[in-house]
């Protein structure tokens, strides 16, 4: 059988951003793969035998984002459920709450949504039970904090939860943690419908795609979804009509995790494999005690089951990955992947490129030791924009000297320690610009990157963290998976004198990207392009 020659598309009229040609204003694609960049005079070859033709008008031409760490169900559930996160007080909350039920239906289900934030609440606590009871009048409801690492479960829900009250983090008055908040979660879950769960997956690939995303980095595991909900993504994804989504399971290989990613088609054994909790929710692990609590949080796994969890997945040629942003969470996390090293080669280990995701609390031995040991560190930059500065929570919980040492990026970056943006969403939105943003305008200065070297993280450097250096560029060869953006002028930015900076003159060969300066508007996205198939158009409709 003679074998179809690709489809060709050649965008031409704009302005290209490709390190094979700084001035590119076209592009052309040939199936999967990007074929060519340069002048729209060169284009004129190609021209008439192009199979489309796209007038970009002036628009740019950008690698398509990657998310390098995403909860796609609960993003879904949090686009489709009730979204608290800009709740005002406590009171709006309930209202909400009592408004959301009120208008579905009495289910047999779980009504679930996410977002609560007590910090910013002039009450400056959760309801209680009663409260929380009284205004979903009864219906079983599960509404996650931010940072998804407590939530609220009304009394209808903790009856559905076995054991529950004999879980370390139960409060019978107050919101769940630790065990008694996993527990609940995958109560909560289980009474999800197949139908639910796809809405939830569509609704979040699709908002994605919206966004300029191509590829999605899925952190799943059996303590925050299921083997059937990562199943489910990855077959939903597989249908090619959105992102592309790359899965983790975060279990530990002694549990059976190894086998399980394999079995899933998973391309990790990591993602959210917990060592410890989150910083709001007072379970991040600490070497001394929370400004606002007489504790250090919570350690789910020492150093030695760090070990051994990465000596079987490097035996296994398996990447490993665990959460970790507390100082002592990250310290545990180093030396067990040094401990690995020394058992099976530090270049076998070193090859395999392990994760630790979020690793906020870091300092400059810590980053010398992520350098030394090859670790991806996945970072989300808008968790510094939504709790850092002096007045957010990060200061409330740690106080202003541990707040301001959070999330050092150019430290990372200087050190050579590869950085793979993500949102972990829903704990802050999918917004790949503004989280490039983010890290450009860092509430700390010293830890400010250039937009494009933010960008590259968001881009190309989701790519390498799965081991796919060739790709997150617009090169010939690359895959073609792109964003077209309506975007004003176009710039190279620095936006702090101590951030190596790039020549604004276009002679020196530097390619431009929006000016991302706060209060500008962000680009909006055009069309989104994943290995050659429109996933998005604006002006579909």
């Amino acid at each position: 059988m003679t074998e179809r020659t690709p489809r060709t598309v050649l965008l031409r009229g704009g302005a290209v951003y490709s390190p094979a040609d700084p001035f590119a204003t076209a592009m052309l694609v040939e199936g999967e793969h990007v074929a060519w960049v340069g002048s729209d005079g060169a284009a004129e070859a190609y021209a008439q035998t192009a199979d489309e033709i796209v007038e970009l008008d002036g628009a740019l031409v950008t690698p398509a984002f990657v998310d390098a760490h995403v909860h796609a169900t609960s993003a879904g559930l949090a686009l489709t459920g009730l979204d608290l996160t800009g709740s005002p007080s406590l009171a709006a909350a309930l209202d909400a709450l009592t408004a959301f039920v009120a208008a579905r239906p009495r289910p047999d289900g779980v009504l679930i949504g996410h977002g609560w934030d007590e910090t910013r609440w002039p009450e400056g606590r959760p309801p209680t039970l009663a409260e929380l009871d009284a205004a979903a009048g009864g219906a079983a409801v599960y509404l996650s904090r931010t940072d998804v690492h407590s939530a609220l479960a009304t009394s209808a829900l903790r009856e559905l939860t076995d054991g529950l009250a004999d879980r370390p983090g139960h409060h019978a008055d107050g919101p769940l943690t630790r065990d008694a908040h996993h527990a609940v979660r995958k109560a909560a879950l289980a009474h999800l419908t197949a139908d639910q769960r796809r809405a939830a997956q569509r609704a979040a690939l699709a908002r994605a795609a919206e966004l300029g995303i191509g590829a999605l980095h899925e952190c799943a595991g059996p303590e925050i979804s299921s083997e059937q909900d990562l199943a489910a993504l990855l077959e939903l994804a597989a249908e090619g009509t959105g992102p592309e989504v790359f899965g983790y399971w975060g279990e530990l290989a002694e549990r059976g995790g190894v086998e399980t990613a394999r079995r899933l088609g998973a391309v990790g054994a990591g993602g959210d494999l917990f060592v410890d909790g989150a910083i709001g929710s007072h379970t991040a692990c600490l070497h001394a005690d929370y400004a606002d609590a007489d504790h250090t949080g919570t350690s789910y796994l020492s150093a030695e089951q760090v070990a051994d969890h990465v000596a079987a997945c490097t035996e296994a040629g398996l990447q490993a990955g665990f959460h970790a942003i507390g100082d002592a969470a990250i310290a545990a996390v180093i030396d067990g992947v040094r401990a690995a090293g020394e058992r099976l080669g530090a270049d076998r280990v070193r090859a395999l490129r392990h994760r630790i995701e979020h690793a906020e609390a870091l300092d400059d031995k810590t980053v010398a030791a992520f350098a030394e040991l090859g670790l991806t560190a996945s970072v989300q930059p808008a968790f510094d924009a939504t709790w850092g500065g002096p007045d957010g929570m990060y200061v409330q919980r740690l106080g202003a000297e541990r707040a301001a040492a959070l999330n050092p990026f150019a430290a990372l970056l200087r050190a050579g320690v590869p950085l793979a943006f993500g949102s972990d969403v829903p704990v802050t939105p999918l917004d790949p610009w503004g989280t490039v943003r983010a890290a450009a305008f860092h509430r700390t200065p010293e830890h400010r990157i250039s937009v494009r070297a933010a960008f590259t993280a968001h881009t190309r450097g989701g790519w390498r963290a799965i081991g796919r250096d060739q790709d997150g560029v617009l090169v010939p060869g690359a895959i073609a998976s792109y964003a077209i953006w309506a975007a004003d002028e176009l710039v190279v930015q620095a936006p702090d004198s101590r951030v190596a900076g790039w020549s604004t003159d276009p002679r020196s060969g530097t390619p431009g990207l929006p000016d991302l300066t706060p209060g500008h508007p962000l680009p909006a996205c055009l069309r989104t392009v994943v290995r050659g198939r429109t996933v998005y158009r604006a002006d579909a409709g």
